[in-house]
């Protein structure tokens, strides 16, 4: 019940124990085409380019900029948590002149703020966290698109925490590239990154490029500006991906049946029932831990659904608790990092744990560990006050 990762959903498990078949089988390309055209629902776009990247979902960010920026290109990163930290430091490992502009943690930008920086940077790509677990606030993404069409900006976002939880529309928003994970609200584990990007996203991209030796035709030139990753050039994978059907590197088959699966379920729940189930049960877990007495970190008007920040009770070791509610219960809750770590818990409602009973069942045991530990926690305030929200909102025995 932490921010991640969750328990996969037992579906995705069981899709993950088929056996292998090699990257050519046309059981495999056809796999391969069905993945795609169900991540298009997930991602509400008609993007062709939509696909899976091979890694974490840091593979995925990765990719992501290494394949869009060029050395020397600006770069501009709206910081408001660790992950904005993350997406600047991967630019300039790529070689771009990155610049920022920084919010306190728990916030985030106006629309007006990110105009402004964009109209000082002139930047080529725009690169901002939707939803930033180490704050569990999210980044509204309304207006930046128009932003950075009139400008002549890329706009990459990474949704890795919020998407399958939290309304977001790739096409609607105006977005050119786009990169996630399976382990949050999406019910698998990690290892695999879904991405779309905007024909606009894939133009520069393919400018740049470059077939490796050994596979090359005569034809294919080797540009100057290739990009500085051969696993992650996304020129390469989208030809992988593609009726050519180029050789680049071993698909990951299990991961790609797990992937599969978790959009498999998603689609068939509905996205907008998704996103409502992530966002009643986070927000029982809301009012359960304010019914403890808990005060919440961060603005609750951005606050995702999926993961609220709790702020560590004075005189309460945050690691004991932690230790205690893992070894006595086996729920896993998170610590958090930099200027929040040692003050806060992340307790997620997401994905497969997106459940009425997994919010009962963390509110229960986080009240019987804190009293323990001498916290002044209103006796049943947890559970008691989860239960009414569900009452009101009539939500029985989802």
């Amino acid at each position: 019940m932490g921010p991640g990762p969750i328990n996969a959903d037992p579906r995705v498990l069981r899709a993950m124990s088929a056996q292998l078949v090699g990257q050519y089988d046309p059981a495999m390309t056809a796999y391969m085409n069905e993945t795609m055209a169900l991540y298009r629902q997930v991602f509400k776009t008609a993007n062709e380019q939509t696909l899976l990247i091979d890694g974490t979902s840091r593979a995925g960010i990765e990719a992501a900029i290494v394949s869009l920026v060029a050395p020397g290109d600006r770069v501009l990163v709206p910081i408001f948590g660790r992950f904005g930290h993350l997406l600047r430091e991967i630019a300039e490992r790529a070689g771009a002149e990155v610049h920022v502009i920084e919010r306190e943690w728990g916030t985030v930008f106006t629309e007006a703020e990110i105009a402004t920086a964009l109209e000082t940077v002139k930047p080529k790509l725009l690169a901002v966290v939707h939803g930033d677990t180490s704050t569990t606030v999210a980044q509204p993404l309304e207006g930046l698109g128009e932003l950075c069409a009139t400008h002549g900006v890329l706009l990459y976002t990474d949704v890795t925490a919020s998407l399958a939880g939290n309304p977001f529309d790739t096409d609607a928003l105006g977005l050119d590239a786009v990169t996630a994970g399976l382990q949050k609200c999406l019910g698998g584990p990690s290892g695999s990154a879904p991405a779309t990007f905007s024909p606009r996203a894939v133009e520069v991209i393919k400018s740049r490029k470059s077939i490796e030796a050994g596979i090359a035709g005569s034809a294919d030139e080797i540009h100057a500006t290739r990009i500085r990753s051969n696993y992650l050039d996304l020129a390469m994978i989208f030809d992988y991906w593609g009726e050519k059907r180029l050789n680049h590197h071993t698909e990951a088959t299990t991961m790609l049946y797990g992937a599969r699966e978790c959009a498999r379920i998603l689609v068939e729940e509905g996205l907008d029932a998704a996103i409502e189930r992530h966002r009643l049960h986070g927000a029982a877990m809301l009012a359960g831990v304010q019914g403890l007495g808990l005060e919440v970190f961060g603005d609750p008007a951005v606050k995702m659904n999926n993961v609220v920040a709790v702020r560590i009770p004075e005189g309460v070791t945050g690691d004991a608790v932690r230790g205690e509610m893992l070894e006595d219960f086996g729920i896993e809750i998170g610590t958090s990092f930099g200027p929040l770590h040692g003050k806060v818990w992340r307790i997620g409602t997401m994905g497969y744990n997106a459940r009425k009973d997994a919010v009962l069942t963390t509110l229960a045991s986080l009240e019987q560990v804190l009293r323990r530990h001498g916290a002044p926690v209103t006796a049943g305030g947890g559970v008691g006050a989860a239960y009414d929200l569900y009452a009101d909102q009539g939500a029985g025995a989802l």
